[in-house]
């Protein structure tokens, strides 16, 4: 199963290289970057994305590491803090009035977004507003290739224990696949499911129950460690 995994790795990441072309001067960083990899090159990238993938310790460092190898750059030093500012501040701008929420934990950027924007009681369907958000997000996350995204859902204490982590995982799932189809590299994206166990609020009233049902999206910074 391992192995088909990692077949199917390299598939996306064959087809994402075959995406991009053309080497640009990182302004964050002065550094170039292969922000579009040429086709012809996409198998060297591929291979370096896929060692990577096996190298690393944990799905955010494996992620890291076939991102560096696959010719996306790593922040080092004092440009990640920067980087991070001018994404949290583009970040704040878009989403200002969108009832979400962006706080930073140290060098990562976290978004949260309540139920009343996100999702429907028992629902993994996006709300018709929340397109809107995610395209706001998708915007600056798409200028800002250097940064991991990592969606992570969530919900109230209504119903059981095991039917609320499926329906957080679907919640989590359909927020990213959404950023899939607007380009968003899929080697960026992880999805993560925590069902009820992490409330923001009490369960014992809609308000709160709509605080609980909720998706959150951290943003990490690209480095090597």
């Amino acid at each position: 199963m391992k192995i088909l995994q990692k077949i199917n790795i390299v598939g996306f990441i064959l087809i994402s290289m075959a995406l991009f072309s053309c080497t640009t001067i990182n302004p964050y960083t002065g550094e170039k970057q292969t922000s579009k990899v040429v086709i012809g090159a996409g198998a060297g990238a591929a291979t370096g994305a896929v060692v990577g993938l096996i190298t690393g310790d944990d799905s955010r460092e494996r992620r890291k590491h076939a991102l560096i190898g696959a010719g996306v750059g790593a922040l080092v030093g004092g440009a990640v803090g920067y980087y991070m500012d001018v994404q949290e501040a583009k970040l704040r701008q878009k989403l200002a009035g969108t009832g979400v929420s962006v706080t930073r934990d140290g060098d990562n950027i976290i978004l949260n977004m309540p139920g009343n924007v996100t999702f429907a009681t028992d629902s993994a369907d996006i709300n018709g507003d929340f397109f809107a958000v995610l395209d706001s997000v998708t915007i600056v996350v798409d200028e800002f290739d250097k940064t991991l995204v990592e969606v992570m859902g969530h919900t109230d204490s209504t119903g059981a224990n095991e039917y609320n982590q499926a329906l957080s995982e679907k919640r989590a799932n359909a927020v990213s696949k959404y950023f899939q189809s607007r380009d968003i590299q899929p080697l960026r994206l992880a999805t993560y499911g925590y069902g009820e166990d992490y409330p923001v609020a009490s369960n014992d009233d809609p308000a709160g129950r709509t605080q609980n049902r909720r998706v959150e999206i951290a943003l990490v910074p690209l480095t090597k460690s």
